[in-house]
């Protein structure tokens, strides 16, 4: 899967944000923007871990390929 990033320097905390728009609120931050870069894979693919969350029985689950 492809998703594009938004890298900014912040001044503040003089470290690199970086963000995707499609995913909002999952943001990471590095000193460099390839530790960002970094930092942010390794979000994403949290993100997207699967959870040991027990749903009801008359619940229906299902995996998606996207």
């Amino acid at each position: 899967m492809k998703i594009r990033t938004v890298c900014e320097f912040d001044d503040a905390v003089q470290a690199y944000s970086i963000y995707c728009p499609e995913l909002p609120g999952l943001v990471s931050c590095g000193d460099t923007v390839e530790d960002a870069q970094r930092n942010f894979k390794d979000a994403v693919s949290l993100f997207f871990s699967p959870d040991s969350q027990e749903f009801p029985s008359s619940s229906i689950v299902s995996t998606i390929t996207v």
